[in-house]
């Protein structure tokens, strides 16, 4: 992909700039919505703004029963923001409303300046963050996609795009050229058949794993809810951990050995957020589809955060769109170090969830051994009798399953082993109760 003014501009993104924007955020209570829930979204756009590298120097509300069809907010609401802008210096105007491209076009005459929504800083965060090939490709293609239907911008975001900034970078002002809508529809064609390629070899190892016989536990949550941080506690990962939105894009995938011997493959996956722009889940969705085939999800919540039911709910709404709903999960309160009242009384509303902290340790114990209860609760326990010259048979139960007892006989080592369903599968000969391991649907085959 090298070949393409998009990659080289999608790696300029992540030189630092000399300077931090002066961004104005904008929030419209419409009906159906209080103003408590606007301010709660400013303030996480303030977050995603600061991750983005601009600073907020001013905020606007409006309540509205409908959006303007023009500027998203009423005309005197638009000529009262265009006064702010004058009088804080501003570089840009980001709505935390998603705005149609007419709408944006609009604004940007009137004001003056570069207006965005919260889907274009999400989409500058990740473009700032993705390293690997599937990573930059899956970022290039929601950028694409978000900016095909906005090629009319006119010459100020032209001369905004060109000198850099929050409200640039998703453009084509990093190239100096602009890209007609031919040319990015065959781009997003090529990145989309690169991205299957990517998914195909994604699927092939997460087959191999499946054949490994191990249990799959994915750890999601909402972003700096500490999902690296405790991947990184668990099987020392190495895993970026910082304290910002969108810290990492990638997943990393990590053994794990439960309290009972028993190995699992962990998974760190990317961090939701409230309305996380479905481009960007679409691009994402060969990276996410390893949730929906997880045996269990962890799923890790800020005990510390302002409105932690929120995050929770954001997350389970992310996870409904790419399939994984029904997925099992341990919900896992973190960050007990920074507010232990308030992460034992979440743990105490929510029945066989844990709090813990992944920074210092604290309540690690307990949740290993919950998610190993939670894990074997799944799982099938089989009688196996081994021939004493198969050890490669008796080491592959000991290795993917739990075993439960062990006694040798005449024919061979006799084993009760906690195994899943794929182990099973492939030691089915060896199940000592055919009628048993044909109800199980075991082929037989090792």
């Amino acid at each position: 992909m090298s070949d393409t003014p998009y990659s080289e501009a999608l790696g300029r993104t992540l030189i630092e700039r000399s300077f931090r924007e002066k961004i104005v955020i904008v929030g419209v209570t419409l009906d159906g919505r209080t103003d408590d829930e606007t301010d709660a979204g400013l303030d996480e756009l303030e977050l995603l703004v600061d991750t983005a590298g601009a600073d907020v120097v001013a905020r606007l509300t409006q309540r509205r029963d409908t959006p303007d069809h023009t500027w998203y907010v009423g005309k005197g609401k638009a000529e009262e923001l265009r006064d702010l802008c004058l009088a804080v210096d501003a570089d840009t105007v980001v709505f935390d409303n998603e705005l149609a491209p007419a709408q944006q076009y609009n604004l940007e005459k009137l004001l003056g300046r570069t207006a965005i929504d919260r889907t274009a800083v999400i989409l500058d965060i990740f473009a700032q963050n993705a390293s690997t090939l599937e990573g930059k490709a899956q970022v290039e293609l929601a950028l694409l996609r978000y900016r095909l239907p906005r090629l009319r911008r006119g010459a100020t975001a032209k001369l905004s795009q060109q000198r850099g900034g929050v409200g640039a970078r998703f453009g084509s002002g990093e190239t100096k050229l602009e890209v007609d809508r031919r040319r990015i529809q065959k781009r997003i064609s090529r990145l989309e058949h690169e991205l299957a390629d990517l998914g195909r070899t994604r699927a092939l190892q997460s087959k191999g794993r499946t054949r490994s016989g191990l249990a799959t536990v994915s750890i999601v949550g909402y972003t700096n809810a500490g999902k690296s941080t405790l991947l990184n506690r668990l099987t020392a990962a190495g895993v970026l951990a910082e304290n910002r939105l969108f810290a990492t894009l990638d997943p990393t995938t990590r053994r794990l050995s439960l309290p009972g011997g028993e190995p699992v493959l962990l998974t760190d996956t990317v961090g939701f957020v409230r309305r996380l722009p479905h481009g960007l889940v679409e691009a994402f969705k060969s990276t996410l589809e390893a949730v929906g085939r997880s045996d269990y999800l962890v799923h890790v919540v800020d005990g510390s955060s302002s409105d932690p039911y929120g995050e929770i709910d954001a997350v389970r709404a992310v996870l409904d769109e790419i399939g994984a709903g029904s997925v099992p999960e341990l919900i896992v309160f973190n960050k007990s170090d920074l507010d232990p009242e308030s992460v034992a009384e979440l743990v105490a509303r929510h029945p066989g969830s844990v709090g813990v902290s992944a920074r210092s340790g604290a309540g690690i114990d307990t949740f290993l051994r919950t998610l190993a209860d939670r894990l074997r609760s799944i799982s099938t326990v089989v009688e196996l009798l081994i021939p004493y010259d198969r050890g490669d048979i008796l080491a592959a139960v000991h290795r993917e399953g739990e075993v439960v007892s062990i006694s040798p006989e005449e024919a061979g080592t006799r084993v009760r082993a906690r195994l899943s369903d794929a182990s099973a599968g492939r030691l089915g000969r060896f199940v000592v109760d055919q009628a048993v391991a044909a109800n199980m649907g075991l082929d037989g085959h090792e």
